[in-house]
């Protein structure tokens, strides 16, 4: 779905498609039929944007062979589904059984994670349809604290200068830029808006910026009003937004509470809990079932926990969504007299690991899930005086 800003910036809307389990070519048109196609009609849309994830084996198969890639963009187009934008965090298996740390490697420091990127620049460039200024990827934000070092950061920023010159030469091939935004998140390098300002200041930021996920931002009790001013006055741009909404427990000592967080404790992905110290620092786990054991943490202050949940239906109580956030954060960046941004990617690839009374019934209730998200989005970006536009 595309959307008019009062500037003339035309917004981008789509969801990501990391939620669906996707290996290959196959998989990814097989999941256009079974789940993309259907969301755009549920919606009414003549157009549903996609933000596509594809495992390194699919990237690099589609970069080699530039046929495959035009087959792709007319699957695409065929079904009224469009792609401005990459998930290029996961590099593959995101699907596996556990997950956890193994979603930051390779990092940054690695040829790997160059390789992948430059794929995945390079396929998008010719799936970008008609209209579309130019396309983003979003990226891990340089790898996991614990596996860096001054020598990471040195062969990272190796990779990077090489890839800059690879982004600026594919501009000048077909025309339209292709932007990698690194991605903060709680535990990583660059965890929040100081951090993305002190390791990627300097950074061509007509080739690099920031994927300001709104979820991540949220777990670090972060404002997206604050956050966003750090990155302009860095000269960092914010190359798409993941709409995406955490848990949030207002008192985690309340033996209540504390089961219903149990129940959303699960073996796949990581799930970083925060809390504001008596200090007003922040203090954390890696994991919510850490955070969950007697004493990991005071539980004195609210507990906010890295766990995408649907944007439109907040979570049974006593927990609750970080969806005020969400709404600061697209306000910010819409509501003035230029937009900040113009890829959203709805963000919500926890479905299926949400506690069982709270998944959805099959591929047709995740399909019904994933059009009423679009439609919070869609809602909210009309709310804030943006027109959507057909074509």
């Amino acid at each position: 779905m595309r959307f008019r800003h009062a500037d003339g910036t035309t917004v981008h809307l789509s969801y990501g498609t990391n939620v669906h389990d996707a290996d290959d070519l196959g998989d990814i048109v097989a999941l256009l039929d079974r789940y993309a196609a259907p969301v755009r009609e549920r919606l009414g849309a003549d157009r549903l944007g996609l933000g596509l994830w594809l495992p390194e084996p699919a990237a690099t198969a589609l970069a080699r062979d530039p046929s495959e890639a035009d087959r792709l963009r007319v699957e695409l187009t065929a079904r009224g589904l469009e792609v401005v934008t990459l998930n290029g965090f996961p590099y593959r298996h995101f699907h596996a059984p556990v997950v956890k740390r193994d979603v930051y490697l390779p990092d940054w420091s690695h040829p790997a994670r160059l390789d992948y990127t430059r794929d995945l620049a390079t396929v998008l460039s010719r799936l970008l349809p008609e209209g579309a200024v130019r396309g983003s990827v979003s990226t891990l934000p340089l790898g996991w604290r614990a596996f860096w070092s001054p020598a990471h950061r040195e062969r990272a920023l190796a990779h990077l200068d090489e890839l800059g010159r690879d982004l600026t030469a594919l501009a000048r091939r077909h025309g339209r830029a292709v932007r990698v935004g690194f991605e903060p998140e709680p535990g990583c390098v660059v965890e929040g808006a100081d951090e993305a300002v002190t390791h990627l200041s300097g950074l061509d930021a007509e080739a690099f910026g920031v994927c300001f996920d709104t979820c991540h931002l949220a777990v670090a009790f972060e404002e997206p009003a604050d956050a966003l001013d750090a990155w302009s006055g860095a000269g960092l741009p914010v190359v798409k937004v993941q709409a995406s909404c955490a848990l949030h427990a207002d008192d985690p000592s309340d033996p209540a509470t504390a089961a219903a967080l149990a129940s959303f404790a699960e073996p796949r992905f990581l799930h970083q809990t925060r809390e504001v110290a008596a200090d007003g620092g922040r203090i954390g786990c890696d994991d919510l079932d850490e955070a969950l054991r007697p004493g990991a943490l005071p539980g004195r202050g609210p507990w906010r926990v890295h766990f995408h949940v649907p944007l439109h239906a907040s979570p049974a109580p006593p927990l609750r969504s970080t969806r005020p956030v969400l709404e600061s954060a697209l306000s910010a960046l819409f509501v003035g007299e230029r937009a900040l941004t113009d890829h959203v990617e709805v963000e919500t690839y926890t479905w299926s690991v949400l506690p069982p009374e709270q998944r959805p019934d099959g591929p047709d209730g995740l399909v019904a899930g994933i059009a009423a998200e679009l439609d919070w989005a869609r809602r909210r970006l009309t709310d804030l005086g943006l027109k959507e536009v057909s074509g």
